[in-house]
């Protein structure tokens, strides 16, 4: 079963517009797909675009944040 989307674009200001492709719930949980992850777009042609995850990158332990807030 395939799931649709519709395109939206934002204006703010002169210039600045960003286009938001939504993707279903139904689709995100099948993909497991968690908040504030990270997913790189891929175009392979005109008609196609691959989803692809970012390598996960390990949580900073307490140490790091500290020397991060210093």
């Amino acid at each position: 079963m395939g799931y649709q989307s519709t395109v939206q674009v934002i204006q703010r200001g002169g210039k600045n517009r960003q286009w938001y492709l939504i993707c279903p719930a139904p689709l995100a949980q099948a993909l497991e797909i968690e908040k504030g992850e990270v997913i790189e777009w891929v175009v392979e042609d005109k008609h196609t675009l691959i989803l692809k995850r970012a390598p996960r990158r390990p949580a900073p332990t307490p140490t790091q944040w500290r020397a991060h807030g210093e």
